[in-house]
C-alpha cells in the first residue's frame, strides 16, 4: 500500500519509522505543517514528503495515518471521508462531542474504516487481562485500579490545547478499563488539584483521582498525575473473587518497595510513553493495515473512541461541580 502520514513530531516520526518497516507498506509519503521537519523525516527513511495534507491525497495514497496535533484531527478525518480513504487517527477525534459526532456521522456515511489510536488494546498485558476476565478465571471482578502517571509535565503550549488531564491523559484509562472488563462506565466521581501554575492558568489539574462505577456494579479507581520522579508509570490491577492480576508490573515499573528484604529495582523506570508501549504502537498500525487490506472491521472504531471521551467529559464535570455524574447526563 501507499500510506500517507500527517504529522512528523515525536509520535508521528515514530509511526513513520514503524510504517517503513511493515511488509504491507510499499511507499510512504509524509506531510507536516513544519515542512522542513517533514523533509528531514522523509530523508532519514528514504520516504517522500509533500507540502500539505491535500497533496497527500493528490499523491494517490491508499491509507492515511493522522499523527498531527489534536485540533487538526477532525478536519483530516473529514478529508479522508470525502476521499474515501481509510484512516488511522491518534486519540482523540476531538475534544467536544459536537465535533466528534459530526466526524462520526461523516465517517459512517462514507463507509470508510477509521481506527483510533488507543494503543493499550494492542499491549500484550492488557490483552491477556481481557482474556482472563472474559474466561471467568478471575471470578466476579469487583474492583479495578488504574494509574497513568507522566514523569514530568508537558510544556505550557501543550497544556493550553490538550483539553485537560481527563481528556488528554486519563482518556486511555477510560478506554481500556471498559474494554478489559467488557462492560461500560455508568457513573464518575472525580477530584483533582493543580500543583503547577501552568495548569491553574488553564483551569486544568496535574494530579487527580476518579471513582468509576461500571455496569453490573464493578468499581474502579483511576489516578492521573503529571509528575512522577521515578518515571512513566502505567498500570492496571484487576481484583476478582478467585484471583487478582496486574498489568504493567515489570522490572522497569517506576515503583519501589520499602519492605524488609525487598531489593531495589535493578533497571531504570520507563522514560516516556513510547518506551513503555513501543510494541503496542507497532502492533496497532499492523492491525490497521491488516484491517484495510483484508476488509475487516476497525479494531477501535470512532464510536468506541466517543465512549471514552464521554467518560472523560463526565469526569471533568464531576471535578468542577463536586458531585457524581452519570454518563447519561453527558450523552
Amino acid at each position: 500500500m501507499h500510506v500517507g502520514l500527517v504529522g512528523t513530531g515525536r509520535i508521528g516520526a515514530f509511526h513513520a519509522r514503524g510504517l517503513i518497516g511493515l511488509r504491507q507498506v510499499e511507499r510512504l509519503t509524509v506531510a507536516d505543517a513544519d515542512q522542513a521537519r517533514a523533509e528531514e523525516v522523509a530523508r532519514e527513511l528514504r520516504a517522500e514528503s509533500v507540502s500539505s495534507p491535500v497533496a497527500l491525497f493528490e499523491a494517490g495514497i491508499d491509507a492515511l495515518v493522522i499523527a498531527a496535533a489534536t485540533p487538526a484531527h477532525a478536519a483530516l478525518l473529514h478529508m479522508a471521508a470525502d476521499a474515501a480513504i481509510p484512516a488511522f487517527c491518534e486519540k482523540p477525534i476531538a475534544l467536544d462531542l459536537a465535533t466528534t459526532d459530526a466526524v462520526i456521522d461523516h465517517v459512517e456515511r462514507s463507509g470508510i474504516l477509521v481506527q483510533i489510536g488507543f494503543q493499550r488494546r494492542f499491549d500484550a498485558g492488557y490483552r491477556t487481562a481481557k482474556e482472563a476476565v472474559m474466561s471467568g478465571a478471575l471470578g466476579h471482578v469487583h474492583i479495578v485500579r488504574l494509574a497513568t502517571h507522566d514523569p514530568a509535565p508537558p510544556p505550557e503550549e501543550y497544556v493550553a490545547t490538550s483539553g485537560g488531564l481527563w481528556r488528554d491523559l486519563a482518556i486511555h484509562d477510560f478506554d481500556i478499563a471498559p474494554w478489559v472488563l467488557g462492560r461500560p462506565v455508568i457513573e464518575v466521581y472525580s477530584d483533582g488539584q493543580a500543583l503547577g501554575h501552568e495548569f491553574v492558568k488553564y483551569d486544568d489539574v496535574d494530579t487527580a483521582c476518579a471513582v468509576l462505577r461500571f455496569e453490573g456494579g464493578t468499581l474502579g479507581i483511576v489516578s492521573g498525575a503529571r509528575n512522577d520522579p521515578r518515571g512513566y508509570d502505567v498500570r492496571m490491577e484487576v481484583f476478582g473473587l478467585r484471583d487478582s492480576i496486574t498489568v504493567g508490573w515489570t522490572s522497569r515499573t517506576p515503583m519501589r518497595s520499602i519492605e524488609p528484604g525487598m531489593e531495589a529495582p535493578s533497571e531504570p523506570g520507563y522514560r516516556n510513553f513510547i518506551e513503555r508501549f513501543e510494541p503496542a504502537y507497532r502492533a496497532e498500525l499492523q492491525g490497521f493495515l491488516a484491517a484495510v487490506h483484508d476488509g475487516k472491521e476497525s479494531p477501535c472504531n470512532v464510536n468506541e473512541a466517543r465512549k471514552a471521551l464521554v467518560v472523560a467529559l463526565a469526569a471533568d464535570r464531576s471535578r468542577r461541580e463536586h458531585r457524581p455524574v452519570r454518563i447519561e447526563e453527558i450523552e
